[in-house]
């Protein structure tokens, strides 16, 4: 490291030091005499500096003073030469400090118009503003406060001038920062870590007087500059709101105008100065204010949401100051700067969250100091709340995102700051009535989404799902009219849960239920703002460590007798015959417009709902016009649609409702599931996915408030009462036709321990299945379908299908050493067989049949043949069954594919009990076989899957009605696809003829091996099936292609080695001996096409590569 050199401490030495220095710069100005002297000075320590400082000044000076252009280097240098000596000594002269305040102002003007900046080198301005900087702060004792005179007001007044207009206009962000630091500094409102003059109060009213008249020019271009392009950076709008704020503190401070006497006429000396002087009377501040708000609001608007948060933090900084200084003479403006506090309360940055609270804290305390203040303070709180929640709406529809995101929060603010006296505003009419209507007209959903009424729900998507946070991925977001970030909706529910949290429980719920009842406009919006206000009221996500003005009177959750009464009253109102049964499926058909009559809301009945008569009347006069007059809802498509969506989305709302009161009441909502449970189990079984998704979440977040560790045990532990209402409501279906769905929602999601309980309701169901198969059969088919995937799974059946991956693999021949001599010797007995010779030999020997056991069986003989009874689950399974085999000839497309499904897990349930299988396989063949052979290619699809399920249990019975009845057709169908799919597009992998292909060639192979099907049925299949080894093929159906003969050549491997063989011969092969005749394949010596690489691929991996398929001769004998 360089070693540090003792500075000059002699006044003398460092003279004599200095002086060649000086004496050079003043004859001779140039760049590098400046240099020398500003390096010599760094060289002297500060206290001789000192002394030294006018003699130092002079030659320095003296260059600034020069006539004529200079160059934009020399000036810099002694700027920054100056600025070193002024940082590090103090201006003890008047005269030093007035014209050194002028020379460096010039160096900033352009000498044909002083009135405005020169067109200078950045750096050069840089260097000029730092010097003007250390001037300020080096201006010595009671100096300082002589530029605020009288006199002093034209060049005090150029010099703000130059600053604002070097603020304003300049580009570079450092300029800018460096200009309004120094106008910061010549008000002495600087906030640097130097030390400061502290003016007393007569000196600081001295000053406010003298920059009382600079206050329009200064807050006009610095609000500018606040709300000027985001591109000039946040230090910049930072430095100019302190500005700002101080400028206008300082002149507008309460403490200065009270203090003020009268008003000394000017001296006739000044002449024209006195033009300059302002009387700060209260005419003059009263019109001040005026204009002061105006560009408040503007400042306001533009940086309460600015994107860098200290920006924010400076504004909040702002209200601060000018609330503590100026709140009487600025009064006007109080209800503004409360405004932007207010917004800043919810900020996403906890600096500046935390530093709002403090000065709300802060403001509310210095208000309270008198009760008359208090009372002010809270009333401009309500009345801004007031008038916030009226233009609440117009600001809504108007504003972008941003602005839309603050309004809100100032609201939310607002709540927050008045804590528990909210419950004592929202008493006054007027304002409950502008906050609810608010929040009516601002939370309107958007819906005209058409596939919100599209999407249907699936018994797969009821799926129990393995953690209780898979239901939130696929909870659809809201779309509302007036906003689309997510952020705004966040923010509105927090008002409502504040609102719950301090307001009175009792007095919002009977009022936006009236809302909810009033009008089908406000329905979705009163229960949203409801949901969230009792979950306030339970304290749940409520910002409670709050900013009210009465901190030593908490805010406090409702009791829980409160909570109670508050949800037994929304729940009844949500579940209520006209609010909960509401029509989400568009009718089309006529089939559709009969199963409607049947599932029609206006014609069900809640469980406890005992006016039977008055319903049923009611209903009839609602339903027939409907069903009468398909074209009236073709005329109204977008009403229609516009209506089934609200209705989609109410349920959901309400669902969510429930969940959130479940939530709010924890362990104590346990009694209320008997009445809750069930209704929302019937959603859960809803076809639209919106409402099903909904009720799945609702029941994940009932379980979890309720304490159950799952869905399953939410079920099981509510089950007795639960099927009790099942079973009444079957028995009355045409009233209750949402029993089976609630049936079909506990079958997916409980497990074997539910099958004892369960067992008579499945006989009800079958039993009302068999009383009206017309109008119920779809509706029950999917309880079934529910019952049997839930049997399937309750008890996994030993036989599994048998997949490819897993198939054993054959060992290839070409492993093995070939015995000519023994392989010979075996083809003649086989040969003298055939002939007939040696047969009595053979028939001998298989005649010689042991001897049966004695003891075999003694138990069955000596008792009589009782079948065992057989467990439950395949009782229910045969009765399903039997079922199944009368609806497989339904006119119902749609139905029949239902049965197909149940029907096959049927079969999974059944077939390790082979005894029970087979006689009821034998009596649904007929009409799977018509499935099969003669339906729409949808049915036919699935029938083959129900055919491979069989196959895997029923090989012996299968074989020949498969070979007879099924193969001709499945191949005759695979050969006339064949040619087409070759020639077809991508688009093709998206119709049914593909799919259907598909399925048959991903099913073939197996079933094919599992039947041990004959030599004529299999050269019938490998011809179907060798069209789609050809690469023209789409992917998928060569490789189901490539299954197929890989299963073929389980069964024969010999026989379909040589057909690939003759297809494709990758080699010539020679005879282990010279007497064997050559073979001949014909697929030796072509040339490669468009079968060769599936071919390949077949023999390489199913008989080895093809280099070994052919061995030397040695390897080939024994």
């Amino acid at each position: 490291m360089r070693p540090i050199m003792t500075q000059i401490s002699d006044p003398k030495i460092a003279f004599a030091y200095l002086r060649p220095a000086c004496v050079l710069l003043t004859k001779a100005p140039t760049v590098t005499n400046v240099e020398t002297l500003s390096g010599q000075l760094k060289e002297v320590n500060d206290a001789t500096l000192q002394q030294l400082q006018e003699y130092v000044l002079f030659p320095l000076r003296f260059v600034l003073k020069v006539p004529g252009p200079k160059k934009d280097k020399l000036v810099q240098a002694v700027a920054e030469a100056m600025s070193h000596l002024l940082e590090n000594t103090c201006v003890q002269s008047w005269e030093t400090l007035r014209d050194l305040l002028s020379e460096l102002c010039l160096c900033l003007c352009s000498p044909t118009d002083p009135g405005k900046p020169a067109e200078t080198s950045e750096e050069l301005k840089l260097a000029v503003l730092r010097c003007l900087d250390a001037l300020l702060h080096a201006a010595y004792g009671d100096i300082v406060f002589k530029l605020f005179e009288a006199t002093m007001l034209p060049g005090l007044g150029a010099a703000v001038s130059l600053l604002l207009a070097l603020a304003e206009k300049e580009k570079s962000r450092d300029v800018q920062a460096a200009a309004l630091k120094c106008l910061q500094a010549l008000t002495l409102q600087c906030d640097c870590s130097q030390v400061h003059v502290v003016p007393s109060s007569e000196e600081r009213c001295a000053v406010g007087s003298t920059m009382a008249s600079f206050l329009p020019g200064i807050t006009v271009a610095v609000a500018r500059i606040i709300t000027g392009d985001l591109r000039q950076g946040h230090a910049v709008t930072v430095r100019a709101i302190k500005v700002w704020s101080r400028t206008v503190g300082l002149v507008m401070e309460d403490s200065q105008l009270q203090a003020s006497g009268t008003w000394k006429t000017p001296s006739p000396e000044l002449g024209r100065i006195a033009q300059l002087m302002v009387r700060r009377a209260s005419d003059w501040v009263e019109s001040t204010a005026e204009k002061l708000c105006v560009l408040l609001k503007k400042i306001i608007s533009c940086t309460s949401a600015h994107k860098h948060w200290r920006v924010r933090l400076e504004m909040v900084e702002l209200g601060d100051h000018l609330l503590a200084r100026c709140s009487q003479s600025l009064g006007e403006c109080v209800g503004l700067l409360l405004e932007a506090l207010v917004g800043a309360v919810n900020d996403e940055e906890p600096r500046v969250r935390k530093r709002c609270e403090v000065v709300l804290q802060e403001v509310s305390q210095r208000n309270q100091s008198s009760s008359s203040s208090a009372q002010t303070f809270t009333d401009v709180l309500s009345e801004n709340l007031h008038s916030l929640a009226t233009s609440l709406p117009r600001l809504m529809r108007t504003s972008d995102d941003q602005k839309k995101l603050f309004v809100l929060n100032v609201f939310l603010g607002y709540l927050k700051v008045l804590g528990p006296l909210v419950s004592v505003i929202l008493n006054s009419a007027a304002h409950l009535e502008r906050i609810s209507k608010a929040l009516m007209q601002v939370l309107e959903l958007d819906v005209m989404d058409v596939r919100i009424v599209e999407e249907r729900s699936y018994p797969v998507a009821m799926e129990t799902t393995s953690g209780c946070d898979s239901h939130a991925a696929h909870i659809k977001r809201k779309h509302f009219l007036y906003f689309t970030d997510e952020k705004i909706f966040s923010v509105l529910m927090e008002i409502c849960r504040t609102l719950g949290y301090f307001g009175n429980i009792y007095l919002l719920t009977d009022h936006f239920l009236d809302l909810y009842q009033q009008s089908s406009a406000y329905r979705k919006q009163a229960a949203m703002v409801l949901n969230e206000i009792v979950r306030g009221a339970a304290g749940i996500a409520v910002a409670t460590e709050g900013q009210g003005l009465e901190s030593q009177v908490r805010g406090h959750s409702a009791t829980l007798e409160d909570l109670k009464v508050a949800v037994v009253s929304i729940m009844e109102e949500y579940t209520s015959l006209n609010n909960w049964h509401l029509i989400t499926v568009s009718e089309e058909t006529d089939r559709d417009r009969q199963d409607q009559q049947l599932l029609s809301p206006s014609r069900l009945l809640s469980i406890s709902n005992n006016d039977f008569n008055n319903t049923q009347t009611n209903s009839l006069q609602v339903t027939c016009p409907s069903l009468g007059s398909p074209s009236s809802s073709s005329s109204s498509s977008t009403s229609t649609i516009h209506q089934l969506n609200s209705n989609i989305w109410q349920l959901c709302i309400q669902l969510e409702g429930i969940a959130c009161f479940a939530q709010a009441l924890g362990l104590d909502f346990r009694p209320f599931l008997m009445t809750s449970l069930y209704p929302v189990l019937e959603k859960a079984g809803e076809e639209t996915l919106l409402v099903s998704q909904a009720a799945l979440g609702s029941m994940w977040d009932i379980s979890q408030a309720c304490g159950y560790l799952s869905l399953k045990e939410l079920i099981n532990e509510n089950s007795d009462y639960l099927l009790n209402d099942i079973s009444l409501n079957l028995q009355r279906l045409s009233q209750h036709p949402q029993a089976p769905r609630v049936l079909t929602v506990m079958l997916t999601h409980s497990d074997c321990s539910l099958l004892p309980l369960v067992g008579d309701i499945v006989q009800d169901v079958l039993m009302a299945l068999d009383l009206s198969y017309d109008h119920t059969a779809a509706l029950f088919c999917s309880v079934l379908h529910a019952l049997m995937k839930a049997l399937a799974r309750w008890f996994p059946s030993s036989y599994g299908r048998t997949s490819e991956s897993a198939r054993p693999k054959q060992t290839s021949p070409h492993k093995e050493i070939l015995n000519i001599r023994q392989f010979l010797l075996d083809h003649r007995k086989e040969k003298e067989l055939a002939e007939g010779i040696g047969i009595e030999e053979d028939d001998t020997e298989d005649l010689e049949v042991p001897p049966p056991m004695e003891c075999e069986d003694a138990e069955d003989i000596s008792g009589p043949d009782v079948k065992a009874q057989l467990p439950s689950h395949l009782s229910i399974t045969k009765d399903v069954m039997e079922r199944c085999i009368h609806l497989l000839s339904d006119p119902s497309l749609r139905l029949r594919l239902k049965v197909l499904d149940v029907l096959e897990l049927c079969v999974c349930v059944l077939n390790e009990k082979e005894n029970e299988l087979l006689p009821m396989a034998h009596r649904c063949w007929p009409a799977l076989l018509q499935r099969l052979t003669a339906d729409d290619p949808l049915a036919v699809l699935r029938a083959f899957r129900v055919l491979c399920t069989l196959g895997e249990t029923c090989g012996d019975f299968l074989r020949r009605r498969v070979s007879k009845e099924v193969l001709p057709k499945l191949s005759s169908s695979l050969v006339r696809q064949a040619p087409i799919s070759a020639k077809a597009g991508p688009v093709y992998a998206h119709t049914l003829a593909y799919k259907l292909q598909l399925a048959v060639l991903q099913g073939l192979g197996s079933l094919c091996r599992r039947l041990d099907l004959g030599e004529a049925d299999l050269d019938s299949v490998c011809e179907a099936c060798l069209p789609y080894l050809s690469c023209r093929q789409p992917i998928r159906l060569q490789e189901a292609s490539i299954s197929v003969f890989q299963h073929l050549i389980q069964v024969d491997p010999d026989a379909f080695w040589f057909t690939l063989n003759e297809l494709h011969c990758p080699c010539s092969y020679t005879p282990p001996h010279p007497d064997l005749q050559p073979v001949q394949l014909n697929g030796a010596g072509r040339p490669r096409d468009e079968y060769s690489d599936n071919v390949l691929k077949l023999l390489r991996e199913e008989f080895g590569s093809v280099a070994e398929t052919s061995q030397p001769d040695g390897q080939l004998m024994s």
